[in-house]
Order: structure tokens, then C-alpha cells, then sequence
């Protein structure tokens, strides 16, 4: 199996032109970005990917950006996902990483609605890969495992940050068993949260080793599912970004980390943890 990693663009103003090369050198195959809601900017941003030889994670926001328009019906969501699938098969999106629905929403709602969206993503041929995150429908490890028991089917992108954010705790006690949402992992985001933040002032610091070890063992159990499932590839998305997440020193608003660093940092680490897991599968078998 091989790991093919991606480099959000979550944060980064500059062209894909400019620093296409700059990913090469670090190991990234792709970006995963927001899909250009106009035609003339998603030509130009198919143009940027094949001129620079990069894949494509599209990302689609059911409720039209992170936090979800609350005045909103499961059925206005709806309808900005059938649009939107048509938008990320133009790009030759590689598959489409969906923030689904609203934390607000009952169960019988988020059923409905995740029920429908799991039938168009299986009637256009996109893969649609529903990700755990804060503010949306999947919000809480409880309420996904809830929803996994009625609709099997589903795939997710696990960004697990949110949830130790959520809880206020790593999930790593003999009562936290994640494993029937992990069996459904179809792709994995790589931030390290701790219970105060979805996002630690940088994963290196020895403060925050535990953090580090929890997300890494986390992200070792999927790759064990994607090996029992006979994956060729799996896919892994270094997602350290701003806007509230990179910390700063207060009065100056200096960041206490470089945001690119970071992302180049978790990569790098990612490659030689990967890189070890499948070396001592190899020795096991």
C-alpha cells in the first residue's frame, strides 16, 4: 500500500504555480482546496493542476461555507450538493471531502439527509467522503457512531482534532471504541488537536508528544483497515491552517509558528511513520 499525501490550501493566497514545486520537493502528489464556485476559475485552477502535475481533493460545504447557514433546510443543502458534485467532476476531483449538514439537526434529520446525499454520490460516480468536523453534522464521535449504525455505507474523512476538541479529551480510554467508524475511513486529515484546540502550537514541542502519539495511532488503525480492504493507496491530508487555529503571542499577534513549516513538518513525519508501520507489517508477516 502507498500513501499519497496532499497539501491543504487552506491559508495559502499564493498560485498554484508559485509553489507547486516546493510541494514536489516535500512528497505532496496533490492539494485539497475548496472548489471554485465560478466556470472561469475552475478552468483556471484545472489549467494550474495539470500544468503542475497535481491531484485534486475537492472539498464541497453542504451548508455553503465552515459554519453552515443556520436558516438553512437539510433540503437547501441538498440541493448546493447535487450542484457541487457537478463542479468537482469538471476538476477531475480524485474524490470529494463534504462538510456535511449542522450540528443543530436531529438524528432524524442528519439520517434523511445523509441517506440522500450518499445516493446522489453513488449516481454521479463521485465519491463522497463526509468529514468529522466542529459546527457540522458530524460533530460528535456519539452521534457519528449513531449514524453509522443506521447508514453502513458511508465513508468519512476523519479529522479527529475536532472531536478531542469536542470531548475535551484524547479518545483513548477502553470505553472510547471508535472502531466501527474507523473500519469507514476513507481519508484522513493530519492535524493534532489537544482538549483545549483543534490545533496544537506545533506537534514537535514536547508538550504535546501525547497529542502527537494519540492522532498517529489513530491515523496507524485506519491505515490497518485500508490494509485489511486491500487499498492500493491511501490518502492523507496535512491540514495545520490559520484563521483561529495557528496560535499567536497576544498584544503583537505574532504567530508562534510558521504555517507552511508546520504543514511540511507533519508531512515529513508522516512519510517516515508510514514508512515504519508498512516495514513492521512486513516483518510481522
Amino acid at each position: 500500500m502507498k500513501l499519497e499525501l496532499f497539501r491543504t490550501l487552506w491559508g495559502v493566497s499564493t498560485p498554484l504555480d508559485e509553489i507547486a514545486h516546493k510541494l514536489k520537493e516535500v512528497g505532496f502528489q496533490g492539494v485539497e482546496a475548496r472548489l471554485p464556485l465560478t466556470k472561469e476559475k475552475r478552468e483556471a485552477f484545472k489549467l494550474a493542476l495539470k500544468r503542475n502535475e497535481l491531484d485534486y481533493i475537492a472539498i464541497l460545504f453542504s451548508g455553503g461555507n465552515v459554519i453552515p447557514n443556520q436558516t438553512e433546510t437539510p433540503q437547501d443543502h441538498l440541493a448546493r450538493f447535487r450542484t457541487q458534485i457537478e463542479f468537482a467532476a469538471e476538476l477531475n476531483a480524485t474524490f470529494i471531502n463534504v462538510l456535511p449538514g449542522n450540528d443543530r439537526w436531529s438524528m432524524s434529520q442528519n439520517v434523511d439527509f445523509f441517506g440522500e446525499a450518499q445516493m446522489l454520490s453513488e449516481k454521479s460516480g463521485m465519491v463522497c467522503s463526509f468529514e468529522t468536523h466542529r459546527s457540522t453534522s458530524l460533530y460528535s464521535p456519539w452521534l457519528t457512531l449513531e449514524l453509522i449504525r443506521q447508514l453502513p455505507e458511508l465513508k468519512f474523512t476523519m479529522d479527529i482534532s475536532h472531536w478531542v476538541l469536542v470531548c475535551e479529551r484524547l479518545l483513548n480510554q477502553a470505553e472510547d471504541d471508535l472502531s466501527e467508524f474507523l473500519k469507514r475511513v476513507y481519508h484522513i486529515q493530519a492535524r493534532v488537536g489537544y482538549d483545549q484546540g483543534a490545533q496544537v502550537p506545533h506537534p514537535a514541542a514536547p508538550e504535546y508528544q501525547q497529542e502527537l502519539k494519540f492522532h498517529q495511532n489513530m491515523w496507524e488503525r485506519v491505515w490497518q483497515y485500508h490494509q485489511q480492504q486491500g487499498r492500493i493507496t491511501t490518502t492523507m491530508t496535512t491540514e495545520f491552517g490559520p484563521d483561529g487555529y495557528l496560535h499567536h503571542l497576544p498584544f503583537t499577534n505574532v504567530p508562534v509558528a510558521d504555517l507552511w513549516s508546520l504543514n511540511d513538518w507533519i508531512a515529513t513525519e508522516e512519510q517516515a511513520h508510514f514508512k515504519h508501520f508498512i516495514e513492521n507489517n512486513l516483518t510481522k508477516n
